[in-house]
């Protein structure tokens, strides 16, 4: 049974056993994880970057390198539902290649929402890389539904540029060294059009937005497992010298794992 308890300043959780619960459709899922209203005026952000991610009640955001062993059904139904709200997913290089990403596929249950809200048929997806070391003979750079994005710094290699713009990916560059300058890459999808972003991370990449103080949202799966070891949290790299905090927005529970959904104050 799928739950989920609002979370306003005049409410409080409710608990699981409270009986309010029941279960939700994509449609519900949508409106639950809907961006907040965009655009120029006064009091409203013109670009909205959330952050999707899962950690272990341990702080783990990995099993053996990857995420998927400390996920559910559930969790995964969430991430198809957020990717279908995006303009564009974003992920690091390493996350990347760890995770097989391939180009994202349409969703029929989607299609109308999608076009209604005036995006394409499928978000596009952001590569952060400073080396461009990819295997650009991958579907995700030569067959997507549309290009595949490469955000990299001023400094990156030529023929590693030329070699992602053969096989048919777009380079953006949002640094004005080797790397990528975080406030800088928001502002140049939002640029390109993109303005309802998530991020996958990894923790390098969640670290880094963190850090630069862009980052709007997080939807956090805590994973009712410990695994001990030393795998990386769901952001890593240096402190931030005071930390932000955000609100509790709402939360799901299915099956013990919690679906959170924080929002910067």
């Amino acid at each position: 049974m799928r739950r989920l308890f609002p979370v306003t300043d005049e409410t409080a959780i409710r608990s699981p056993e409270g009986g309010n619960g029941h279960d939700w459709s994509l449609d519900e899922l949508a409106a639950a994880y809907a961006y907040p209203e965009l655009g120029p005026g006064p009091g409203t952000p013109g670009v909205w970057l959330r952050a999707n991610m899962v950690s272990t009640l341990d702080g783990a955001a990995q099993h053996d390198g990857r995420s998927q062993p400390i996920s559910t059904a559930t969790d995964m139904r969430i991430f198809g539902t957020l990717r279908a709200l995006a303009d564009v997913v974003i992920a690091g290089a390493e996350t990347v290649r760890q995770e097989g990403y391939r180009p994202a596929r349409v969703r029929d249950e989607f299609v109308a929402m999608r076009e209604a809200a005036g995006q394409g048929p499928v978000p596009a997806i952001a590569v952060v890389t400073a080396s461009l070391d990819l295997d650009f003979s991958l579907p995700l750079y030569t067959s997507p539904l549309v290009p595949t994005l490469i955000l990299t710094g001023a400094a990156a290699a030529p023929d590693r540029i030329a070699a992602a713009e053969k096989a048919g990916a777009r380079v953006v560059i949002a640094g004005d060294g080797v790397g990528v300058d975080p406030a800088r890459a928001v502002r140049a999808l939002a640029e390109l059009g993109h303005n309802r972003l998530l991020t996958e991370g990894g923790p390098r990449l969640l670290g880094q937005l963190v850090a630069a103080g862009v980052l709007d949202e997080l939807c956090l799966t805590v994973s009712p497992m410990l695994t001990a070891g030393d795998a990386q949290r769901i952001a890593g790299g240096p402190s931030v010298a005071v930390p932000a905090r955000f609100a509790l927005d709402s939360l799901l529970e299915e099956d013990g794992f919690l679906f959170s959904r924080y929002r910067r104050r």
